[in-house]
This record gives structure tokens, sequence and C-alpha cells, in this order.
């Protein structure tokens, strides 16, 4: 096959390595050079206060009317002028390829209007200019008004009070407002190109590049981040960002700033007072669950509770204020601050009370850690002049597997800290298993309580007391009895029922109850019995109740409802109870009698009240304890003869409680005391029972000589 010279040296041509970069440029340089239809100038900017002109073409010559050596070195502002008189060297702070219209001035004094596209070299120290003269009129106000439009919007954005920011290629940055200048305490100078990403805070400009690369591709974004201003204060701001395409120039975008810095440290301030106690500035509930409930997160990680109870916190505030008892928890909160090892949290549970989580899982650690605190909160400390030793009994428990959530763990080192409170205060207890057994048992029980209360299942039995000094007995009076039949657990007993509900808050809901429950069957046995109705209802009172200073008006109250006179109701309490508070019991009990309501001493001979204090309450009857009459057929008189001799001298009526026999009955006859209660007497009968009873003439009970 034959082939032409020509063809294999052509190939050979095209597969020649291309030029040296340096060819490329010479000849792009000598084309600009040689063309007079388009006038291009290099300007530099160094230093000086205006770009100066370093080089010129055929066309710039021909533009100006002056030779390019004439050019070379004059300051550019002598020829050309931006638009509204603004200074041309703000265009080239945006480091990038810039378009404006501009007037140029001609050697002759001709001003033309044209358009100036100005292109950075790499370094940003040269800049190649391009000046087109504007061609038509159409042009020129067209122009015209884009330009207008363009300063409308940049007058608008530099006077805006909100931070703004501007770029209309990439990160590159071609204008900041006022605001924002501000905001950074820097010029504006600092901010444009990438000066504004410095001010960017390191752990969020990740984050801030991958929003604004976001944003170049279309999509509108917003964000918070930290600014750090020129006092190296951090600054939070909410960001928003919008596209923005500039036909010619490329993508960029619009940012507004809004400086969030005192609403977050508001919200913060907020949320700690939310979270922590304003006296202590120990951690509330709120965060003590949070902690434990993260630390629980891990299985397999070790837990102990502590919870902290101040012994005898009350006396501080009644004998030195309340000034003075807070400033006992203010030092007891520092110095178990000061006690703790890292990661550990101690926490104000409320009132005098405290919590305390470690991260073991060693009941030794845990119990280093209590007794460190023991010791340390022992410390005495001087309020009002006066030194306080205080101590604190201290309840700790280890996570273990029915522990599942923080309420399980503060449940159990909560019965603890009682267990030691229990035990003789300011001493350390660990969780007993049966202890919780019996405290969830009890806990069942109030619940239990709580419904029968409401339900209105608590019942009376009525026992009589007698007045046995004739022939015939007389009934005088009847004692109502509260039982209280459980469905599960059959008959529970009352001195167990009434402690609950003294240690849990249902007294009032209790007593209530039986007064108007026991006022209701008297009324009642008036109406259906007559004469053979008891004449007065006797009504036991818990110690709390003596201080419940609504106590008279519900009397009152029940009273008017069921039309019974005030001496048809015998009110009795405790000797012991009485003694709790004898001030505020002698204000209620002489409110009672002034209404003219009985009252009665109970189980008296068992406590301790004084002579003194007997002269002065308000009392109708004492009630010889039934231990005392028990004994009397063993020929122990004594104590119930001084009872009962001290009733007569102070002019009371004395009741004897327990009469079993006949033996008791006869030696209480022979003392002078007649009116008697007891088994041998009539035992304690449900409403029925009892009114079949009257009915029947009120037989004493059978009993034994014995």
């Amino acid at each position: 096959m034959t082939t032409s010279a020509a063809s294999p040296v052509g190939d050979a041509d095209r597969r020649l390595p291309c030029r040296q970069p340096h060819d490329v440029v010479a000849a792009v340089f000598h084309a600009a050079s040689t063309e007079s239809s388009a006038a291009l100038l290099v300007a530099e900017l160094g230093d000086a206060a205006e770009p100066i002109i370093r080089w010129t073409n055929p066309g710039a010559s021909k533009l100006l009317g002056l030779a390019s050596t004439d050019l070379e070195g004059e300051r550019l502002s002598e020829f050309v002028h931006g638009p509204d008189g603004v200074a041309l060297r703000t265009m080239f702070r945006r480091e990038r390829r810039t378009a404006t219209s501009v007037t140029v001035r001609t050697s002759v004094g001709e001003t033309v209007p044209c358009r100036l596209s100005a292109t950075p070299a790499p370094d940003g120290r040269f800049w190649t200019l391009q000046v087109h003269r504007a061609h038509s009129d159409l042009e020129l106000a067209l122009r015209a008004s884009a330009e207008a439009h363009e300063h409308r919007f940049k007058v608008l954005a530099e006077r805006s009070p909100v931070p703004t920011m501007m770029s209309e290629q990439g990160m590159r940055l071609g204008h900041a407002n006022d605001a924002l200048c501000a905001l950074l305490g820097v010029t504006a100078d600092n901010l444009i190109g990438t000066g504004w990403m410095d001010y960017a805070h390191r752990d969020d400009l990740e984050l801030i590049i991958d929003t604004v690369v976001a944003v170049l591709a279309g999509q509108e974004r917003e964000m918070q981040a930290r600014f750090v201003d020129s006092h190296r204060r951090v600054r939070y701001t909410d960001m928003r960002f919008t596209p923005l395409h500039t036909p010619g120039v490329g993508d960029g975008f619009v940012a507004t700033l809004e400086d969030i810095t005192e609403r977050r440290a508001f919200e913060e301030q907020l949320s700690y007072q939310a979270t922590h106690d304003s006296l202590t500035g120990l951690p509330r509930r709120s965060k003590l669950w949070d902690h434990i409930a993260a630390a629980m997160q891990d299985p397999n990680a070790g837990l102990a509770c502590m919870f902290l109870d101040l012994d005898n916190f009350k006396i501080v505030n009644d004998s030195l204020g309340h000034k003075a008892g807070d400033a006992l928890l203010v030092e007891v909160a520092h110095r178990l601050t000061g006690s703790l090892r890292p990661g550990d949290l101690v926490a104000r549970f409320g009132g005098d009370e405290f919590v305390v989580v470690c991260r073991t899982g060693s009941l030794d650690a845990a119990l280093e850690v209590a007794d460190r605190i023991l010791r340390v909160v022992s410390d005495p400390v001087v309020l009002d002049g006066v030194e306080i030793h205080p101590r604190v009994s201290i309840g700790v428990v280890l996570r273990g597997a029915d522990h599942h959530s923080p309420d399980d763990l503060i449940r159990d080192c909560d019965i603890a800290m009682y267990q030691a409170k229990s035990r003789g205060k300011g001493r350390i207890m660990v969780l007993d298993e049966g202890a919780r057994s019996a405290v969830h048992d009890a806990l069942t029980m109030v619940s239990d309580l709580r419904q029968a209360l409401d339900e209105r299942v608590i019942t009376l039995c009525y026992q009589p007391i007698m007045r046995c000094d004739g022939d015939i007995p007389e009934l005088v009076s009847v004692e109502a009895l509260a039982r209280w039949h459980h469905p599960d657990r059959g008959a529970v007993p009352a001195d167990v029922f009434v402690r609950l509900a003294e240690e849990h808050g249902l007294v009032r809901e209790l007593g209530d109850l039986v007064l108007d429950a026991a006022c209701a069957a008297l009324a009642e046995w008036q109406r259906q019995l007559g004469s053979l109705a008891p004449p007065r209802m006797n009504v036991n009172l818990s110690a709390l109740q003596m201080s419940d200073h609504l106590l008279v008006q519900t009397v009152k109250r029940t009273l008017r409802r069921y039309g019974l006179r005030p001496d048809q109701l015998c009110l009795e309490i405790t000797e012991s109870a009485l003694m709790k508070d004898p001030d505020t019991a002698s204000i209620i009990l002489t409110q009672l009698r002034d209404h003219g309501v009985q009252v009665a001493i109970d189980d008296f001979g068992t406590g301790y009240s004084s002579l003194a204090y007997l002269r002065r309450l308000p009392v109708n009857y004492l009630k010889v304890d039934r231990s005392f009459v028990a004994e009397l057929q063993d020929g122990h008189t004594a104590v119930a003869q001084a009872v009962i001799s001290l009733a007569r001298n102070l002019g009371l009526g004395v009741v004897a409680e327990g009469v079993e026999t006949t033996s008791q009955r006869q030696i209480l006859e022979g003392m002078d005391c007649s009116l008697l209660q007891g088994f041998g007497i009539s035992r304690p009968l449900d409403e029925p029972t009892f009114v079949d009873w009257c009915k029947a003439g009120h037989p004493l009970a059978t009993t034994s000589a014995s």
C-alpha cells in the first residue's frame, strides 16, 4: 500500500508534546499588546493609597489619548472614576473578578461612560483591567438602573441593624455590613475575602464550611455558630444562609447573623436555676435523677447511693432561727462537696436532706466515703455565737439487679437512712433487705388505708361504760372503737392503722370519719331507743389531732349536723399524747370545754404528766390504765388507789378500764370507783349487737370471780 509523505508528518505533529507555559503566556500577551479595539491596563495595588498603572495596550492609549509611556506610573484615579464617586480601591478588596460601570476621563477632558472588568493575579497585587465603551443610550440607561438597584441594596444592607455578609463567588466575601463589623469588633477590610473565617470559632469552622458548600449547591440552610470577636469574646449566633447566583461571576450566598449570646446566657441561667438549689448551689432532684439515669445506662457500671439527713436540724431552726438554719445548710453543703471524689455527685434532696452518688461497685469504697462525710460534717460550726456540732444519719445502698430506675435506688437508701435514725442517729447504715420488705409492706398498707377511708369501710364497735354503785348498773356512756377489716389481711389492730395514719398524714381523715360515724350513731340510737340509748359518746383523739386548730371547728360542725348537745360528747386523749405539746393541747381543750364538750385523759398513770399541768388542764375524767386494774387481784392496789384519790381531790370523775373479773369490780367499788369499762362489763359490740344489748336492758357480761 502506497502512502503519501505528508500524512505521517501531520500525525507526528499532532503527537508532539505541549509547548512550554511561557510560550503560551507570550502568545496571549502579544495578542493583548497589539489589540487596539479593547482597552487593557495592568494596575498595581501595593502599599499606595491608589492603584498605579503599570502597563497599557494600544487600545488603552487610544481611549485615553496618551501613549503607554505617559500612562505608566500614573494613578488610575486620574483617568477612571467609580460610580457615584465611589473610590476604585474598594473594588479590589473583594480579591476576585468584579465588574462595574465607570466614567473615563481622557487627556482632553472628555468623559466617556464605560464598563470596567477587573481580574486579580494570583498574588492579588496586580489587577488586569478591561475597559469597554458603553454603546447605546438604552444600554446606558439599563446599566444605570441596575447600578442604582445595586447601590440601594448595598445601602440597605450596609445600614441594616442585622449583621449581614455577602459572597458573590464561593467562600470569599464581597461585602460585610456595619452591624457585622460591630458584632466582631473589626473593620470590613478584615472580613472581605476569606478573612471572616478567621473569626469563626475553631470548633465550628468545619460545620460552617460544610453548610456553605450545601448553600452554594442551591440549598437554604440555618445553623448555630460561634464567632470570636477582636476582644477574644465568644459570640453565639443564629446564621441563616440563602444561595446567591451572579451571572458571569458565579455562585455565592447571603448570610444574616442574629447575636444570641445574651439570650443564651439568660437561658443557661434559667436552666441552672431550675436544676440547682438557690441556697446551697447544689443540684436539685431533677439533676440528680438525670445523673443517676445516665450512670444506669451501663448495666455493668458500679453505683453507690447515700441518703443523708441532718439530725436535730429542727432544733437549730426553732432555737436560732431560719437564717442560722440556712447558714448551717450552706456549710454542710460546702463540706459535702469537699469530701467527694472526682466524678461523684452531691445534691440537695430537700429541706435538710442530701443525696450523694458515687461511681463504685465496692461497698468498702462507699463506706469509706460515707465515713469521711460523717467525720467532716461533724466538725463544729459557730452560728450566732453558738457552737453547733452537726451530725448526719447516712443510709447506703449499692446498685443491685432490682434497681431499674433512679427511684428504686433513692427509695432504698432513704429506707437505710431511716434505719440509721431509728438506731440512734449520727451513724451509717447499709440497706437491710428485711427493712425494705417492711417498708414496702407498710406503704401497701397505707395505700389500702387511704382507700378504706375514701370508701368509708372503717367501722366502729362500741364498748359501754357503766356506773356500778347500786343494785342496777346504769349505762353512762359508750366508747367508739375504730375497726378495719382488711380484705386480704383480715382484722388490722387499731394501734397499727392509727400509727400508719399518724405517720402518713391521714390522721385528720381518720379522726373526722370516726367522729362523724359515732355522732351519727348516737343521734340514731336516741331516735330509735329513747331512754335506753347511751347519754354520751366517747371518741378517741390521736396526739396529732391535739395540735390541729381545726379540731374545735370540726367538733362543733359535727354536733350541729346531728343535733347533739356538746355535753353528749366526751373526747379521750392519752396522757402521753397530751404531754407532747401540753400548751397547745391546753388551748384546744379549753376551747372544747368552753363549748360544753367533755374531756377524759386515757391510760392515766402511764405517762409523765405533772400535777401542775394536770391542775391547769380542762379535764372532766381520768381513766385508770388497765395495767393497774389487772394487778388489783394480786394485792397491788396502791397505784390504782392513788389515781382514784387524785381524781377525787381534783374534782374529776374517774373511770377504771380493763375490768374483767368480779373481784376487780368489787375492789374498785370499795375504792369508790363506780364507773367501769372492760370485758367484765361488756365486750366491744358492733352496732346491731349494741342496739340489741340496749334493748335487752344493758345486761352485764358473765365474769369469773377470780
